[in-house]
């Protein structure tokens, strides 16, 4: 049975994903807002499944490692246990062609989490960055739709890395507070320092390969069937993060950046409307 046949009556799993979207990803919620609504629940499910396992990892809830391993078996098309993520990602399959490769590669981020590796270079950033984010950025093409996925896949996935290493940025300090680090170690060694006040030069280079990401992904925008002005809204408002660093003094101050709600709904309006 499908888990959103009657949207008027949503099964509790639809619940959740409603109102998970907007109690931890109000960003995203903001620009969820102008999705068709024939597609909107099922990028609330689909962020369901990411955030699930996204949360496990982080947390380092016991199970978490089965709850990945079983969606890394469905990506693989293998038998494995039905778990209420499995089992969303069957009921989106039948209405979406999900790409199960992306699901592989999102779960070896996860993997890569569980194992606390260290990412050396920017190229092992940017490979971690695709499978964290730039394969939720591929989904989320396969379900809204394009005129030619091979040539809109490339530029989902960077605006995926792009909101990822946006992600980085904004929360180097609290990602110190827990003994993280997702910035590249030859980068932090390059510029000797990653303390309030003294990164600057980092936040610099971070920002620039950010924003050549932002252009690449932007890009591919016009080529999406459904849910342009979402998708336009949600860069642009994950773009002014950067821009909200750059205002702050490039990591001056300790602190995550945050994005006033106003200055967020602005510019989710005139990107919305750009990209009728």
């Amino acid at each position: 049975m499908s888990l959103i046949a009657d949207h008027t009556q949503p099964a509790p799993v639809l619940d959740e994903a409603r109102l998970t979207t907007r109690r931890v990803a109000r960003t995203f919620a903001l620009a969820c807002r102008l999705l068709p609504r024939e597609v909107r629940d099922d990028v609330y499910l689909l962020y369901l499944v990411f955030r699930t396992l996204d949360d496990l990892v982080d947390d380092g809830i016991p199970g978490a490692a089965a709850r990945v391993a079983a969606v890394a078996a469905w990506a693989a098309q293998d038998a494995g246990p039905r778990t209420r993520e499995v089992a969303v990602l069957e009921d989106l399959a039948t209405r979406h062609p999900i790409p199960r490769d992306a699901f592989a590669d999102f779960c070896a981020g996860m993997r890569h989490d569980l194992e606390g590796r260290s990412l050396r270079t920017e190229a092992d950033v940017d490979v971690y960055c695709y499978q964290v984010a730039g394969t939720v950025g591929v989904v989320m093409a396969a379900i809204l739709g394009s005129e030619d996925f091979e040539v809109a896949r490339p530029a989902a996935a960077a605006l995926g890395m792009a909101m990822q290493r946006t992600n980085i940025l904004r929360d180097v300090d609290e990602d110190l507070a827990v003994g993280r680090v997702y910035l590249a170690q030859e980068t932090v060694a390059r510029f000797g320092s990653l303390a309030p006040g003294r990164r600057e030069g980092l936040m610099r280079d971070q920002i620039a390969r950010a924003d050549e990401l932002y252009e690449r992904g932007c890009a591919g925008i016009p080529l999406l069937l459904h849910g342009r002005r979402a998708v336009s809204a949600a860069a642009g408002m994950y773009r002014e993060i950067l821009r909200q660093i750059e205002r702050e003094g490039y990591g001056a101050s300790p602190g995550r950046v945050v994005v006033a709600k106003p200055r967020k709904l602005l510019i989710a309006a005139r990107r919305g409307v750009l990209a009728r």
